[in-house]
C-alpha cells in the first residue's frame, strides 16, 4: 500500500510537471504581446509610418510604409532616382513599379489583393487573432540560429499561412516563414527580425529585418524612424504617378 501511495504522488508530481512546462499556443501568443509591450498599447494603435532603406546589388533603395489600421496600406520605394508604390486598401489594390518598367499604375489581381490584406493590420495578426479570423497551432520548438524557439503556425483569415518563431527567454519574434503566389508559382518567404526597440508609446518593434526580396534573395533592411497614430490622409491610398 505504502509503495502504491508513493507511485500515485510520483504520477501526480509528474503530471504537475508536464502541466507547469507546457505552454499552450495561446499562454505563448499572451507572452509576446506582453513583450512587445501590451495588448493595451498596441490596441491603441491607428495608424503606423515606417521609414527604412536597403541596398539591392549595390542600390541604394528608400522605402516608407504608411498604414492606416483596417484601411489603407502604402509602400513607397525610391530607387535610381524613381519613385514607384504599392496600394492595399479592403477592396482594391495597385503596383506601379518605373524601375520595372512600368509607365502606369495596374490594378492588383484578385488574389495578389486578398494575399496582401493582412497588411492593412497596423497591431499586428496575433492581437485578438481569433476575433481577426485567425488561428494559431504550436508546432513545437525548434532551434533558429542557436536560439531555442517556439513554433507557431498562423492561419489567417486570407489563407495564407505563416510561421512564427518566438524565443523562449523573451518571447520575441525573430523570424517568420511564408508562402506567397507569384506567376502561378509558390513562394517561400523568410523574413528575420531584430534590434527591438521600445517606442514612447509603449509597443515595441524591430528596427532591423532581413527581407525577402524574390527566390533566393534577401536584403537587410534598417529602419530609422517609425511614427505611430500620425494622421495620415486617406487620399494617399488612391493611384496616382
Amino acid at each position: 500500500m505504502k509503495n502504491v501511495k508513493l507511485f500515485s504522488l510520483f504520477i501526480v508530481a509528474a503530471l504537475s510537471s508536464v502541466v507547469v512546462k507546457a505552454q499552450t499556443a495561446d499562454e505563448i501568443v499572451t507572452k509576446y504581446i506582453d513583450a512587445i509591450g501590451g495588448a493595451a498599447n498596441w490596441k491603441k494603435v491607428t495608424s503606423m509610418v515606417q521609414t527604412g532603406s536597403m541596398s539591392v546589388q549595390g542600390a541604394d533603395v528608400t522605402v516608407v510604409r504608411t498604414v492606416l489600421h483596417s484601411k489603407g496600406s502604402r509602400q513607397d520605394i525610391s530607387l535610381m532616382g524613381m519613385n514607384g508604390y504599392m496600394i492595399i486598401t479592403p477592396t482594391a489594390g495597385w503596383n506601379y513599379m518605373p524601375f520595372g518598367g512600368q509607365t502606369a499604375p495596374e490594378p492588383m489581381t484578385a488574389e495578389d489583393l486578398k494575399q496582401g490584406q493582412d497588411e492593412l493590420d497596423a497591431q499586428g495578426s496575433l492581437l485578438d487573432y481569433k476575433t481577426k479570423g485567425h488561428t494559431v497551432e504550436l508546432l513545437g520548438s525548434e532551434d533558429v540560429d542557436g536560439t531555442d524557439c517556439f513554433k507557431l503556425k498562423v492561419n489567417l483569415k486570407n489563407e495564407r499561412s505563416e510561421t512564427f518563431f518566438i524565443e523562449k527567454k523573451g518571447y520575441t519574434l525573430i523570424k517568420s516563414v511564408g508562402t506567397r503566389s507569384a506567376n502561378g508559382q509558390e513562394m517561400e518567404l523568410t523574413t528575420t527580425f531584430s534590434n527591438y526597440q521600445k517606442l514612447p508609446e509603449g509597443i515595441v518593434v524591430p528596427m532591423t529585418l532581413n527581407v525577402p526580396l524574390g527566390p533566393g534573395m534577401n536584403a537587410d533592411f534598417t529602419i530609422s524612424k517609425v511614427e505611430v497614430n500620425k494622421a495620415i490622409d486617406e487620399s494617399i491610398f488612391k493611384p496616382a504617378n
